[in-house]
């Protein structure tokens, strides 16, 4: 749940979708790129283990663009530059 007080949080909303399950459920969803930022972010050890999955799946469709101009800075704005570091290690890991 993301409550937009931030303007990715804000970007996040606006770039999200709707995600029809079955039983007619609908929910709204944030991209795989958005979902790598917040995942990242946090940078809990489960949230590292969802962000590869999420590369594996995603591959090639992923926009690293996109992820790297979100995530920088948060992670400068949380003193935490070793997100960065860890998640380009990961992503060479990953598309190896």
């Amino acid at each position: 749940m993301a409550l937009a007080a931030l303007p990715f949080e804000e970007s996040a909303v606006r770039r999200s979708s709707v995600f029809a399950y079955p039983d007619d459920i609908q929910l709204r969803t944030c991209s795989a790129e958005d979902l790598i930022v917040f995942k990242a972010f946090a940078a809990r050890g489960q949230d590292w283990v969802d962000v590869e999955r999420v590369i594996v799946r995603q591959g090639e469709k992923l926009d690293w663009t996109h992820i790297w101009h979100q995530l920088g800075p948060l992670a400068a704005a949380k003193e935490a530059p070793e997100i960065m570091d860890r998640l380009g290690r990961l992503r060479k890991t990953v598309e190896q």
